[in-house]
């Protein structure tokens, strides 16, 4: 009895005074949770949308009847089939041929801008504060994406794609800030795999677009204009606390907790004397230290690498797998409908293979489903339902792996390279997903060669978590010594 009051009194001394001001999780917070959430549906049809702006369509030379998707030296004019989809960027600017790689191109030029936007607001959101560089972003998203559907040619078509991929970037990086910054930590590692499941949800909605809508124009258009709704978040979202406190806005601060705390039907009397003290910590909080410190140390540079490798597996297979499960014959539509619907069970299994089996086991097993399911593709009889079958099993694990390496490189990198180490981490997942369209369009060329380089990558970084320690239920490390014990 004595013991477990000790525990309490213990746990109760370590509570972060916000926490114990509004609590850890409650009304307010899941409402801006739910309003945050919202954003990622964009965040998924901007991401996804290749697979229907640039789908596979026959096309032969126009004094030809049949669509034989041969390239003729001679041939002044292509013809496309237009029996599934209408005018698509393919058959608009003719990216077929010499010109093919052209539609590659976009979509790596595409994730260039996700990491651009990743680095650039969360530059931003550090200086101005969470809410004005999210609603930049959202506003850019908004103009970019309209302005897209527009387009006259593919270099304008591309740098408007640029663009909206900078704010879809900087709407990814200031939500998921806002919304860790509000949520106790008790209940930060649920919401933070929750928080994949909206971006499952908007893929799973893409085709629907794509079914109703068959020109590149329209379905961009289509896409773009539900961001007119988060306009109004100038209206119902409020500037991060902790973000004011650091800035020294303490009145502000103490304006929205006292808002939050009321919402949540808790005590407004200590909330001053619990944020003076927090003004304390904060403004007694160490210097940051350079990323590059993340290599100095022989095993935090061997962890850095392990758990870098393992963002870079899931941007690469996630982004290449949907794009080549959208290649595989059959109908394109519910091919994109099922892989996608796979995901929001994989997301929330990973929430529960977290805690009882923690993240190194979680992240070995789900890479190996991944790089089996689809090294089983290359060597089974070609079939629709078994490449489908094995692709959707193969992106089921990856579902599982993305939700678990959030977690784990937060958990990993000591406090004072945290945000540089989560930083690096999501560049390098980056990099996987801008190299992902050239592999997954291989299968043209050589039908195993996808499959093979998305089932030996998720296996090396199920080998590199071997020098991972598992980091579940252990305190965070602060400073450099602890990361490297």
């Amino acid at each position: 009895m004595l013991e477990n009051e000790t525990k309490d009194a213990e746990s109760q001394k370590d509570v972060d005074p916000m926490t114990k001001a509004i609590g850890a999780i409650g009304k307010w917070q899941l409402w801006i949770c739910f309003v945050v959430f919202l954003v990622k549906f964009p965040v998924a049809w901007h991401q996804m949308s290749i697979i229907f702006l640039a789908p596979p369509m026959g096309y032969t030379c126009s004094n030809n009847d049949t669509f034989d998707n041969q390239c003729f030296t001679n041939c002044t004019k292509y013809k496309y089939d237009h029996s599934v989809f209408g005018d698509t960027i393919i058959s608009q600017w003719d990216l077929i041929c010499d010109r093919a790689w052209l539609k590659n191109l976009t979509q790596t030029i595409f994730m260039l801008g996700i990491l651009v936007g990743n680095m650039v607001f969360g530059h931003l959101s550090d200086r101005f504060g969470r809410r004005n560089p999210f609603l930049a972003a959202v506003f850019l998203q908004l103009l970019a994406g309209v302005t897209t559907a527009y387009s006259v040619n593919w270099y304008m078509f591309t740098s408007l794609r640029f663009l909206l991929a900078v704010a879809t970037g900087g709407t990814m990086v200031t939500s998921f800030v806002l919304t860790m910054e509000l949520i106790g930590t008790k209940y930060r590692d649920m919401i933070g795999i929750i928080y994949q499941i909206p971006f499952n949800l908007g893929h799973l909605t893409l085709p629907l677009f794509g079914y109703f809508l068959r020109n590149w124009n329209t379905f961009q258009l289509a896409i773009s204009l539900p961001s007119i709704l988060f306009l109004s978040y100038y209206f119902l979202l409020p500037e991060s606390p902790r973000w004011l406190m650091t800035a020294g806005r303490v009145d502000d601060a103490l304006k929205i907790l006292k808002t939050a705390a009321k919402r949540n039907g808790r005590p407004t009397e200590n909330i001053e004397s619990s944020i003076q003290k927090m003004v304390v910590e904060v403004s007694s909080v160490q210097e940051r230290a350079s990323f590059l410190a993340l290599f100095r140390t022989p095993r935090l540079r061997a962890r850095t690498i392990a758990i870098c490798f393992n963002w870079f597996v899931c941007g690469f297979c996630f982004f290449g797998v949907s794009q080549y499960i959208g290649h595989v014959s059959g109908n394109i539509f519910s091919n994109v409908a099922i892989s996608a619907a796979i995901l929001v069970p994989g997301t929330i299994i990973s929430i529960y293979a977290n805690k009882v089996l923690g993240r190194k086991i979680t992240l070995m097993s789900s890479n190996c489903v991944t790089g089996l399911s689809c090294l089983l593709i290359t060597v089974v009889p070609t079939s629709t339902a078994s490449h489908l079958t094995l692709g959707c099993v193969g992106l089921w694990g990856m579902s599982i792996s993305f939700a678990t390496v959030y977690l784990y490189a937060g958990e990993l990198f000591p406090t004072v390279v945290r945000n540089s180490g989560v930083g690096l981490s999501s560049t390098v997942a980056r990099v996987g997903s801008m190299v992902a369209p050239f592999v997954a369009t291989l299968a043209h060329t050589s039908a195993w060669l996808p499959p093979l380089a998305f089932g030996i990558v998720p296996l090396i970084g199920a080998c590199l978590c071997i020098i991972l320690p598992d980091t579940r239920g252990k305190k965070l490390p602060d400073t450099l010594e602890e990361g490297e014990a």
